[in-house]
């Protein structure tokens, strides 16, 4: 008998509960989430010049002493796939995209991390024009000090010729630099 009413006290008191949540229609529900989402202005210019910038770079590349890369637009033209080493065991990729008015990367590594990074604008350098990435997270992370490629400067000199300039953690430690200096081959 103290079981059963035990239950019962349960059972009211959940739908005691129930009743005091407020439903609202999916209309309502969208337009409550768009009012908690700050509002962005997107800086066409800023946007373009990024994308475009990334997508000149479509083709083969060769790096003399570390192969090949190889660029292509993708997705109706919003996004730009790298392949690194393509066709070796050691093959990686890049997937390059805009995010508001940032143009970020995923690293697809080998070592199966996927660093995240991000980009605000096109810099000016006496190389020519560059896009530094910044760290924006790193997905599937095994360990905390774990390397992965956490910062990429992408260095375009002119339209045949571009580097980059990657740094590795090791936890909160930067290794030194590796720069690839690619030359266009088709």
């Amino acid at each position: 008998m103290q079981r059963s009413l035990l239950l019962w006290t349960s059972m009211l008191l959940a739908l005691s509960a129930c009743a005091t949540i407020e439903t609202s229609t999916p209309t309502q529900q969208a337009s409550e989430a768009t009012d908690s989402v700050p509002t962005v202005v997107l800086d066409t210019a800023q946007r373009e010049a990024l994308l475009t910038a990334i997508q000149s770079l479509e083709g083969r590349w060769k790096d003399p002493e570390i192969g090949e890369t190889v660029l292509e637009v993708t997705s109706g033209g919003s996004v730009v796939r790298e392949t690194m080493f393509p066709g070796q065991p050691h093959e990686m990729t890049n997937m390059y995209s805009l995010d508001l008015n940032d143009l970020c990367v995923t690293h697809y590594c080998g070592s199966g991390n996927q660093p995240h990074m991000r980009a605000t604008g096109l810099q000016n350098t006496p190389e020519g024009q560059a896009i530094d990435f910044q760290p924006d997270g790193v997905s599937d992370l095994k360990t905390p000090d774990e390397m992965f490629m956490g910062q990429m400067k992408l260095v375009l000199i002119d339209p045949n010729h571009f580097e980059q300039h990657w740094q590795a953690f090791r936890g909160e430690k930067l290794d030194e630099p590796m720069v690839f200096h690619y030359e266009r081959i088709e």
